[in-house]
């Protein structure tokens, strides 16, 4: 499960690395390559629901499968891409794969691992080879992008994903599937996708089209009427909803889905901007790039082995709080880049902060949201948790990315493009402290066990 989590990890990371060789290779503009992201992210966090209510039905381990074979082949098809909608249509394509894949392994892990020591240990170790797949990615991406092409960023999957395909089906046992009211609801996850989709197309073509012109309001609405459409299908649908609408009353549940939404948001344009950044403003090669991205992909790998040595001692709320000021306060640093800048100074240093805060919220946020939730419900639930993160990343890259283009101009030089990106991280500092706020007063607080209790935790 964790070699799964790591494929899907190091696809993320890998592609961000190479943005600008895509950018100059297959003729995208400032705003259009954000829909390489945006394709993958919108596609897997809008059917990730309808993922984890398929694991549920047929099988985590069938499910499991089924997505990682269609992830290798739609990493066939990026890669051999000659036009930028080619590219667009591969990356949803392994979105589609992801949401299959991602919700199935994490709802084996839960329920492996329903809770004491052992499940803060399970969760520590799968969201530090999350991390380390990103890690790996924005090496390995600077790497091949430099030494074998950008198509390299999209074949490197295919090796990744035939060896998780044997771990997966030699190493984890043919679970059963779980008890079922009705047929899963293929329409709302249309409607949610269709919506999220059609939201984030309104934000970016604002650069086009205003704020206020009929295009963008047109769209706008039609956005928010399909993702109306989408609680009303979950309300009334004689289908297995895809949502239990009632799982919004646990405030650990609601909480740290808004909060994992302003997460997504905030982590996603540091993955964009800061490559960007060392690339079109510091002038650094996609290899040194890669490298210099290194420490901020480390430091999420340490906050994640840190999340682990304190979750015995520390609630996962208290977690929450500490990482999400830690990350704003990188953040903000990050906010301050120049055109005239450094590694050293504009890079390294927030670099540090910021991912060590993020490593800090990964297994908390994901033990907060899938603990009290019924074993029938665990894909459900890790499904809604990486929807929303998702959800997040898209619609956040969406509204982030489009202000930093707005601040840039038409211009390209390095300082509009640093006054560009440096908006963008601020804004995502912003964001961040949203999160914080979430996690005071939305989240419950840790109720204090005796000792008796204690032991026999």
């Amino acid at each position: 499960m964790s070699v799964v989590q790591f494929m899907v990890s190091l696809d993320l990371t890998v592609v961000n690395v190479g943005l600008p060789r895509i950018a100059s290779g297959l003729g995208f503009s400032e705003v259009g390559l954000t829909w390489v992201i945006h394709a993958y992210a919108l596609t897997f966090g809008g059917l990730l629901l309808l993922g984890g209510k398929i694991a549920d039905r047929y099988g985590h381990k069938r499910v499991m499968l089924l997505g990682l074979g269609l992830f290798g082949l739609a990493s066939l098809v990026g890669g051999l891409a000659q036009a930028p909608g080619q590219l667009v249509a591969a990356r949803a394509a392994q979105g589609v794969g992801a949401a299959a894949v991602a919700p199935a392994a994490l709802a084996l892990l839960a329920s492996t691992f329903p809770g004491g020591k052992e499940r803060v240990r399970a969760f520590g170790i799968w969201s530090a080879v999350n991390a380390s797949g990103g890690a790996v990615g924005v090496l390995a991406g600077g790497l091949l992008t430099q030494y074998a092409g950008w198509q390299w960023v999209m074949y490197i999957n295919l090796p990744m994903a035939a060896l998780a395909l044997a771990l997966a089906w030699r190493g984890i046992a043919q679970d059963t599937p779980a008890a079922h009211r009705g047929r899963p609801d293929v329409l709302g996850a249309v409607l949610a996708t269709a919506g999220a989709a059609l939201l984030v197309f309104g934000v970016v073509r604002t650069d086009q089209h205003p704020w206020t012109s009929p295009t963008t309001v047109i769209t706008l609405v039609v956005a928010v009427a399909l993702l109306a459409g989408f609680i009303q299908v979950e309300r009334t649908t004689k289908r297995d909803p895809l949502i239990r609408l009632g799982l919004f009353a646990n405030r650990s549940v609601a909480g740290a889905n808004v909060f994992m939404l302003l997460f997504g948001g905030a982590m996603a344009s540091a993955l964009y901007f800061v490559s960007l950044y060392l690339q079109r403003v510091l002038g650094g090669s996609p290899a040194r790039s890669g490298a210099e991205f290194l420490p901020f992909m480390v430091g999420v790998v340490v906050g994640s082995t840190l999340a682990v040595k304190f979750g015995y001692k520390f609630a996962p709320r208290n977690m929450l709080i500490t990482g999400g000021t830690l990350a704003a306060l990188g953040y903000g640093w990050f906010g301050l880049m120049r055109a005239d800048g450094s590694f050293l100074v504009d890079v390294l240093g927030p670099s540090i902060l910021a991912s060590v805060g993020i490593g800090l919220c990964l297994a908390p946020a994901v033990s907060i949201a899938t603990g009290g939730v019924a074993p029938h419900e665990a894909g459900t639930a890790s499904g809604m948790l990486n929807s929303t993160r998702q959800m997040g990343a898209s619609l956040g890259l969406a509204a982030l990315g489009t202000a930093a283009a707005a601040r840039s101009g038409d211009s390209e030089t390095p300082r509009a493009l640093s006054d560009g990106y440096a908006l963008g991280m601020t804004a995502g500092a912003a964001i961040l402290v949203v999160g914080v706020l979430v996690a005071l007063f939305v989240l419950p607080r840790p109720v204090r066990r005796d000792a008796g209790e204690e032991a026999a935790g």
